[in-house]
């Protein structure tokens, strides 16, 4: 495969966040609950992502969360993309709201590029080579767990599993700081990774929603985990967990295996 410049990446990401149209002259659709929308922004980001680095990088396949894109057989490498992680705060005028997109290969992020436009921050990855936001290096904190905030929230679009979700977030709240949500797994994992927080929970997430941030964070000093203690898978939906180091990580999924003896998905 040609080495890929994470240089031309970003700057194909940036270009793309001028399709976030700023004015609300966007259309809304709903993917089969309320809670779960696309606007034409997504579509369009997304076209004009797969189309240039298409173009750039044609051997790498496609693993996109807007309409059903999955073009990962026979690829060694692919692009798991979210055009627009945070659609609902997206939609609303909402900051929280960025682009990601990661390059796995053979199961694993090597590079990923994530951009909050409406907040000025590019947040950047490769392998090996640390985590920058804005050509700045990153570091997580170095706080306990008990001094932790927790970014997490309560399986929006699958609501049958709030209950078990909030009785997992009311043990780890109760042994740490305090709790936040932002609306963006994306954001919130690359602010972890910058230092403002410190423990990650969510029930189910797409790939699209955390790999190119779970690099930032990893490479960052971080950790991140599945229900099995291992990686999050990069091909189908996992319990996304996430920390400012393995052990905090691992206490937080002490806390699932409290309440969950498998995946109920």
């Amino acid at each position: 495969m040609e080495p890929v410049d994470i240089e031309i990446v970003s700057a194909i990401v940036r270009a793309a966040s001028s399709l976030m149209d700023r004015s609300g002259r966007f259309e809304i659709h709903d993917k089969g609950t309320l809670e779960n929308i696309v606007t034409s922004s997504d579509v369009a980001v997304q076209h004009f992502l797969t189309r240039e680095l298409g173009l750039r990088f044609p051997e790498i396949g496609f693993l996109c969360e807007e309409e059903d894109l999955n073009d990962i057989a026979g690829h060694e490498a692919i692009w798991v993309i979210d055009p627009i992680d945070g659609t609902a705060n997206y939609a609303r005028g909402n900051e929280n709201c960025c682009i990601s997109v990661a390059l796995v290969q053979n199961g694993d992020p090597v590079l990923g590029v994530v951009y909050a436009p409406w907040r000025e921050e590019l947040y950047t990855a490769e392998k090996g080579k640390g985590a920058f936001c804005n050509g700045k290096p990153l570091q997580v904190s170095g706080r306990p767990f008990e001094q932790g905030i927790l970014f997490t929230a309560m399986s929006t679009y699958r609501k049958e599993l709030a209950k078990t979700c909030s009785d997992i977030i009311y043990d780890v709240y109760m042994e740490c700081n305090d709790v936040r949500r932002t609306g963006s797994a994306a954001v919130e994992l690359c602010l972890m990774a910058a230092g403002f927080a410190e423990l990650y929970f969510e029930m189910r997430l797409m790939p699209w929603d955390y790999a190119a941030a779970s690099l930032i964070l990893t490479e960052a000093g971080g950790a991140a985990c599945g229900f099995d203690g291992e990686k999050p898978s990069m091909y189908k939906p996992s319990l996304f967990i996430a920390a400012n180091s393995e052990e905090n990580c691992n206490r937080i999924l002490r806390a699932v295996h409290r309440h969950m003896e498998k995946l109920p998905y």
